[in-house]
């Protein structure tokens, strides 16, 4: 089964590079920026202002390949690539809970933005807290170390490159 997904917009965040990017959208990094939609889909955003939160689901545009396990950017020992939030994925999709600063027109102004410039855009949903309001949570092999996120910023170990096997750790 083929899956095939239309852009409904794009990112405009100050995030050229892959390196020194902020790992999850609350890093001390995570900027300001702009989601544009497109034309055919700005009818769509009726009422979203009234939200102060979004979910984004965008596609890597500039990752390719996957492996089952990977070393996430909180750790150093490999663990299974569904038990992170790594960007090298079977379907390169991401996932952020933004801030809505404003909405103009054909666009989205957000904060807390962790999405490389010129990402395609695939859907927005509000954030609901009465919907998300789960109960015994637990944090896996990340225990502790989730505090760390607002300091770290993204390396090379995820990037695109001739020299490296996508499919191996690195």
């Amino acid at each position: 089964m083929k899956i095939t997904f239309e852009p409904i917009g794009v990112v405009h965040s100050p995030f050229t590079e892959l390196s020194n990017m902020p790992i999850q959208p609350t890093g001390d990094a995570a900027a300001a920026g702009t989601l544009e939609i497109y034309p055919p889909f700005c009818e769509a955003l009726a009422d979203l202002d009234g939200f102060s939160h979004i979910y984004v689901l965008y596609y890597f545009h500039k990752i390719s390949g996957w492996q089952p396990k990977v070393i996430p950017f909180l750790d150093n020992q490999p663990h299974g690539l569904f038990a992170t939030r790594a960007p090298r994925r079977p379907n390169p999709i991401g996932l952020s809970l933004l801030q809505i600063t404003a909405v103009e027109g054909c666009q989205i102004m957000v904060s807390g933005l962790d999405i490389l410039d010129g990402t395609p855009l695939l859907d927005i949903k509000p954030y609901i807290p009465q919907f998300e309001d789960p109960q015994n949570i637990r944090n896996g092999w990340l225990g502790e170390r989730g505090d760390q996120v607002k300091s770290r910023k993204s390396d090379h170990r995820f990037l695109k490159s001739d020299n490296h096997d996508p499919h191996r750790l690195v």
